[in-house]
């Protein structure tokens, strides 16, 4: 098999059935996690091995597996004295919530509890709280999501249950010429169609807002250092707002005539100012129309 080597992070989630655990496992998700949900206990050891192989690419890993399991899931103390045995480092998050909050779900969300087949939910709770309190008490978290909404959720896993407490902003940048049709993805979308248009250029026609020429006729006149200006501030107010709420993926529309000069030219100064020293965002730029042919 040859050398192997340890994911950098190995969280495996459970706790009672409507807690969150779901909504849990995608935060670590969305942080870059591989995440798997429902797995049977036996499986955890064999992920495990998996993921150290040598040229594994999974260096973060989180997992649910919980009563949904079944008969499966009765083994789950036998599975995790198995990775400690075979020193497995892993972390144990356990969600929680009182009885009348997990009721009131369910009544909610119409579903059955996984331990009350004939729809006494009450019992099912009951039952899968004593099935788990060995569990709980191994858990290195417990958190408690009676007076939490999803958002505040997702946070306190990424507070509590995340290395360094926090997570990571994608932001996608897409440059599109409006004659195409607006990117159906995009969270928030400007329009730099009144901006000065290099297509009228016959020197700048041929050439791209990638090109220096063009990007500075875009930015340098006063209509274009004001939209900077008055842009920066705005998202220098949305960025860290977004984040504290939990979201993980923002995709900026930037649009112009066909795609070419001055939406290019917007999406790339957007993405140099927030990956730059000053705020370290994760900027990913597509210019999807600006190899369609100009007219």
């Amino acid at each position: 098999m040859g050398d192997i080597k340890r994911p950098i992070e190995f969280t495996i989630i459970s706790g009672m059935s409507g807690a969150g655990k779901s909504h849990a496992l995608a935060a670590f998700e969305d942080a870059g996690y591989f995440s798997i949900d429902n797995l049977p206990p036996q499986m955890i050891a064999a992920a495990s091995d998996l993921f150290a192989l040598e040229g594994s690419k999974v260096e973060k890993a989180a997992l649910v597996t919980d009563v949904r399991g079944g008969k499966y899931f009765e083994e789950i103390d036998r599975c995790l004295n198995e990775l400690d045995s075979k020193q497995v480092p892993y972390r144990l998050l356990f969600l929680e919530a009182s009885d009348q909050t997990l009721l009131r779900r369910f009544k909610e969300t119409r579903r059955p509890h996984p331990l009350a087949p004939e729809g006494d939910i009450p019992t099912g709770i009951k039952r899968e709280r004593e099935m788990l309190e060995g569990l709980k008490e191994r858990a290195e978290w417990v958190i408690n999501t009676s007076n939490l909404n999803i958002h505040e959720l997702r946070q306190s896993v990424i507070r509590e249950a995340m290395p360094g407490g926090s997570h990571e902003l994608i932001i996608t940048v897409i440059s599109f010429g409006y004659k195409y049709g607006t990117p159906l993805d995009a969270d928030l979308l400007f329009d730099v169609r009144f901006l000065p248009n290099p297509n009228y250029e016959p020197k700048l026609k041929p050439l791209t807002g990638l090109d220096r020429m063009v990007s500075n006729y875009v930015l340098e006149t006063s209509d274009g250092a004001e939209f900077r200006e008055k842009v920066g501030d705005l998202l220098d107010y949305l960025l860290p707002r977004y984040l504290a709420e939990g979201k993980t993926n923002l995709t900026i529309g930037v649009g112009c005539t066909g795609g070419h000069h001055r939406s290019v030219a917007i999406a790339e100064w957007l993405a140099g100012r927030y990956r730059s020293d000053e705020f370290r965002y994760n900027v990913i730029v597509r210019h999807r129309d600006i190899d369609k042919a100009a007219t």
